[in-house]
């Protein structure tokens, strides 16, 4: 008897299938790929912020603590020459100009201050132009502490009554003032010597206008750095963001 054949199916192939070489992905001179996927959180199931400032190096370090110092002086004056002012609107007298000037700048300052490190902490701040508003602002505190210092250089607080007749000062403003026309200084000049808290504080605000000055001279020469850094198209990078 003779075997049936399936004609069904065609045979199988008894050519070989060509199979194409395998090389190793790992080799003497070279490691095996590895691929990595970033996301945009942090392992501790936070958001990741990307703030700018460690990126900067030395100067953006040194415009973070440029801008706090500077914000925490500005509160400071502004503080100090508001309770000066408030001092005066309750008796219903005109407040010393250098008073007024010095709030004005003040608070003009400090609004500048808010918003260009907001600016900086996102990467948007035009460093020149910020550099350029750095030192105007220089040059509005040289003004304002040369002018607050004109009575207060030569003056002894400690030479001072601690606890004079408040009531009797106040009541003999105009009479002060009179006496001091051909004084520069007027009323400014007759405020700072009622006391000696009166003249320590605003010793302190001449102080602290000083020291602004300062500041703003080291925060304006570093923002003409930090322009030049981008400008330049450096950015210091950590190892750790380089591995990570």
């Amino acid at each position: 008897m003779l075997p049936t054949v399936n004609t069904k199916f065609p045979p199988p192939p008894t050519a070989p299938i060509p199979v194409k070489p395998h090389f190793p992905l790992r080799t003497a001179h070279k490691k095996r790929p590895s691929l990595e996927i970033i996301t945009d959180f942090n392992p501790h199931g936070g958001a990741r912020t990307d703030f700018q400032a460690h990126r900067m190096g030395a100067l953006g370090l040194t415009f973070s603590v440029m801008r706090a110092l500077q914000f925490a002086g500005l509160i400071a004056a502004i503080g100090l020459c508001a309770n000066f002012i408030d001092e005066f609107s309750t008796k219903s007298l005109g407040s010393p100009s250098e008073l007024l000037g010095t709030l004005v700048v003040a608070v003009i300052a400090v609004i500048y201050v808010v918003i260009s490190y907001i600016l900086y902490y996102d990467a948007m701040l035009p460093y020149l132009l910020s550099g350029i508003l750095d030192g105007l602002l220089l040059i509005a505190f040289i003004v304002v502490a040369s002018i607050l210092g004109k009575p207060l250089s030569e003056l002894q607080c400690a030479l001072m009554p601690t606890d004079p007749d408040a009531n009797n000062f106040w009541t003999s403003v105009p009479f002060h003032v009179k006496s001091q026309e051909t004084h520069d200084d007027g009323l400014y000049f007759t405020f700072v010597h009622i006391d000696q808290p009166t003249c320590y504080e605003t010793k302190a605000i001449w102080g602290l206008s000083i020291a602004l000055c300062v500041l703003f001279a080291f925060s304006s020469i570093v923002c003409v750095g930090l322009w030049r850094r981008v400008s330049g198209g450096t950015t210091v990078v950590s190892r750790k963001d380089i591995e990570g």
